[in-house]
């Protein structure tokens, strides 16, 4: 899930909330947060503060902690997220300034 509001600064802010409970082990919410931050620093946001939360539960204590089929996920999903962020903003940028009231 991802949260966003504008900001007042040139640059777009991260948070990443993987509770304990969706990512049992500490290997696994780490990998998140690793990739989590690769694709924001890659993606070309514009200044926003964007909170990024696990919504549902991505493995159990039972197989490896971290797999290439977890990462692939979670660069698909974050891709297609922050990439609709950049595209909203340009739609909102590109869309005609109100009319001003005399």
């Amino acid at each position: 899930m991802l949260y966003t509001r504008h900001n007042q600064l040139p640059h777009a802010r991260l948070g990443v909330v993987v509770a304990k409970r969706f990512a049992p082990r500490a290997a696994t919410r780490n990998t998140i947060k690793r990739v989590t931050r690769e694709l924001f620093r890659n993606s070309a946001l514009p200044p926003v503060d964007c909170v990024v939360r696990l919504s549902r539960a991505v493995n159990s204590k039972d197989g490896p902690a971290t797999t290439a089929r977890l990462k692939a996920e979670l660069r698909d999903e974050l891709s297609r997220l922050f990439a609709a962020q950049v595209a909203a903003q340009a739609r909102s940028s590109a869309a005609p300034p109100p009319p001003s009231v005399p």
